[in-house]
C-alpha cells in the first residue's frame, strides 16, 4: 500500500500545485500554453513508465499477474495510449458542453479541474470492480471482449450521430428538480444567491455536472479496453490517472481542431475491435505486448495521418453549438 499512497499523495500534490500556483488566477489558456502542457504530459507520462520497471523489479508493488519489468512497462504504455485515444471523443463532448452553457474560456479550467477530481474517483471504483470481475468470474472476459467489438461495430456503421444537447439531457432536467439553475454568473462560483435568497447553481456547476456524467459513460468503453491490455490494478489505474491529467491540456490543444482528426474514429473502431477480440481469444492466441503496443500506436499514427491529409476542418462556434 507504501507505492499506492504514494502514488495518490503525488497526484493530489500535482491537483494543489495545479490550481494554487499555475492556474491560481483565471485566465484563457493559449494554444502555445496548452500545447507546452500537453508535452510536458506526456513525457512525464512515458517517463513514469520507467518507474514502473523499476517498481516491478522489487517488492515494493504487488503483481498479482508475476509480470517481467519490461512487460508491466509496455502494458502500462499501451492502457495509456487506449486511454488517450478514448478521450478524443470525451474532449469533443466537453467542447459541446461549454458552448451550449457559454462558459467563459477563462473559466473552463476550474470547470475541468474538479472534474477530474470526480473522474479520478468514479474511475477508481470502476476498475475495482472490473479487475474484481474478472479476477473472480473468468467468464466476464468475454462479456467485456463482445461489448468492446459490439461498441466497434456501432462506432463504424451508426453514420451521422444525433447531436447532443446538454440541455435537453437527462441530467440537466433532473439536476433542475433538485436545486434551482441560473444564467447568470458571478465569477467562477458554482452558487449563488437569487435576489430572492435562495442558492442557485450556475451554469459553471451544471456543466461540471454534466461533464462528470458523461465520463463515467466514456468510462464504460475505456475501462473494459484497458482490462484486456492487463488485470493488474496499478497498472489499470495509473495508466487512467496519467491520461485524465493530461485531459485538460489536451483538451485545450484540440478543441478548435477537432473536426480536422474526422478519420481518427476508424483508428478508434480498429483498437475496441483489436482489444475486443484479444479478450475473446486470449485461450487460444497469445498477442505478445510488443504486437499490441505496435498495433495500437501504429492505429492513431495512421488516424492522425489520414485526418491531417484528408480531413475537412469545420470549427466548432458558439453559434453552432449554443442550443438556445
Amino acid at each position: 500500500m507504501i507505492v499506492w499512497t504514494l502514488f495518490l499523495l503525488a497526484v493530489v500534490f500535482i491537483l494543489a500545485l495545479d490550481l494554487g500556483v499555475f492556474n491560481k488566477t483565471p485566465h484563457i489558456i493559449s494554444t502555445k500554453e496548452a500545447s507546452k502542457w500537453t508535452l510536458i504530459w506526456v513525457t512525464l507520462s512515458f517517463l513514469f513508465s520507467g518507474v514502473i520497471y523499476w517498481l516491478y523489479t522489487t517488492d515494493y508493488i504487488e503483481n498479482p499477474d508475476g509480470l517481467k519489468p519490461a512487460v508491466a512497462s509496455m502494458k502500462f504504455i499501451t492502457g495509456y495510449l487506449i486511454e488517450l485515444s478514448l478521450s478524443v471523443d470525451n474532449i469533443f463532448v466537453i467542447a459541446i458542453i461549454f458552448a451550449s452553457f457559454k462558459i467563459p474560456q477563462k473559466y473552463q479550467h476550474r470547470v475541468l479541474f474538479w472534474g477530474i477530481l470526480g473522474a479520478i474517483v468514479f474511475r477508481g471504483l470502476m476498475i475495482f470492480f472490473g479487475v474484481m470481475l474478472i479476477n473472480k468470474f473468468a467468464w466476464t472476459t468475454y462479456i467485456f471482449g463482445i461489448f468492446l467489438i459490439f461498441t466497434a461495430v456501432k462506432m463504424l456503421f451508426s453514420g451521422e450521430e444525433e447531436d447532443f444537447h446538454p440541455k435537453d439531457s437527462f441530467v440537466y432536467k433532473a439536476l433542475g428538480k433538485i436545486i434551482p439553475i441560473t444564467s447568470h454568473m458571478e465569477h467562477e462560483k458554482f452558487f449563488i444567491l437569487t435576489e430572492k435568497g435562495k442558492k442557485a447553481a450556475t451554469p459553471l456547476f451544471v456543466a461540471l455536472i454534466v461533464i462528470e456524467v458523461m465520463d463515467v459513460l466514456f468510462a464504460v468503453d475505456s475501462v473494459p479496453a484497458i482490462l484486456a491490455i492487463t488485470k493488474d490494478p496499478f497498472l489499470v489505474f495509473s495508466s487512467n490517472i496519467f491520461a485524465i491529467l493530461g485531459l485538460r491540456s489536451m483538451y485545450f490543444f484540440l478543441a478548435n481542431m477537432l473536426a480536422k482528426f474526422s478519420y481518427l474514429e476508424y483508428s478508434l473502431v480498429a483498437i475496441l475491435a483489436f482489444v475486443g477480440l484479444k479478450m475473446l481469444l486470449h485461450d487460444w492466441i497469445h498477442v505478445p505486448e510488443w504486437a499490441s503496443l505496435g498495433f495500437i500506436a501504429l492505429s492513431l499514427l495512421v488516424g492522425i495521418l489520414v485526418s491531417l491529409k484528408f480531413g475537412k476542418e469545420k470549427v466548432l462556434t458558439d453559434s453552432d453549438l449554443d442550443q438556445d
